[in-house]
């Protein structure tokens, strides 16, 4: 791929996605969009290019996003964020949510995953509530993973995965209580299901449609955008989060000259940030 196709790739990526590209990275657009020169009956990547680009019926497109987004996910991923928010994040908020209720109706938690891919992420949120929380009667959880990736999120609408996905993050106790066998893949129980919805989303465009959110989980997403796109990104999700929300964000991201309005908070090893007031 010489210069010229890379940067025709590039803009073109990055107008589908928000991923920023540079051109030591023109080996990852051959690598994952060649599979798709046979699909769609095109001999070059140019040939797929041009294709796409004069495609009404997005498919193309789609494919092409679903092919270079990275869906790299396991259950429990860095371990600490789910023991911060079993220990520390939602006791202190059903601590406030219990002392502003003005009824009996249930306590109201809403969860947003961002960048959820095949739901590995979405999932684990919901184990982790379920067994801190045990009778799950006074609160109505909802958790909503969205990714940009069709595919990804066909996957994680079905809740089912392969003996190696599970084996990424999934222990033996949280097997046998969170899965059923169904073949030769392990898939969701119903409970824990029922929890999470799913869909398709990109983070560049408007998401005001959504309502507010309790957690916004959006870890390892931001990495691959410009830091002009990020910092339009994490105003918007400050402007989804309730007051005293949390947001959460991969354990090697910062937020440092990005999002000034969100003050890091402390628990053990692990940081979780808020509006500051």
């Amino acid at each position: 791929m010489d210069h010229t196709e890379f940067g025709l790739w590039a803009r073109y990526i990055y107008e589908l996605s928000g991923i920023a590209l540079e051109p030591a990275k023109s080996y990852l657009i051959e690598s994952r969009l060649e599979p798709l020169l046979k699909v769609h009956g095109c001999k070059t990547l140019g040939d797929l290019y041009r294709k796409s680009r004069m495609d009404r019926t997005d498919a193309v497109e789609k494919d092409i996003i679903d092919q270079i987004t990275t869906n790299e996910t396991l259950f429990f991923r860095d371990h600490s964020p789910f023991e911060m928010l079993k220990y520390k994040i939602l006791p202190d908020m059903i601590d406030r949510k219990q002392r502003n209720a003005f009824s009996r109706l249930p306590i109201s938690i809403r969860v947003w995953s961002a960048g959820c891919s095949t739901g590995q992420e979405v999932y684990s949120i919901a184990i982790a509530l379920k067994e801190i929380l045990e009778n799950m009667a006074p609160y109505n959880i909802s958790i909503l993973g969205t990714d940009i990736s069709r595919s990804a999120i066909a996957r994680a609408s079905s809740g089912t995965y392969s003996q190696l996905e599970i084996e990424r993050g999934m222990g033996a106790e949280r097997l046998s209580t969170c899965f059923t066998r169904d073949g030769d893949v392990w898939k969701i129980r119903d409970a824990i299901r029922s929890m999470a919805t799913f869909r398709t989303m990109n983070l560049m465009q408007p998401f005001t449609d959504m309502g507010k959110f309790d957690m916004v989980f959006c870890r390892n997403v931001a990495i691959y955008f410009t830091v002009e796109d990020r910092k339009k990104l994490f105003q918007k999700i400050e402007k989804a989060l309730l007051d005293e929300g949390v947001l959460i964000i991969g354990s090697t991201e910062s937020l440092t000259g990005i999002a000034p309005r969100f003050a890091p908070r402390r628990y053990l090893k692990s940081v979780f940030y808020q509006i500051s007031s």
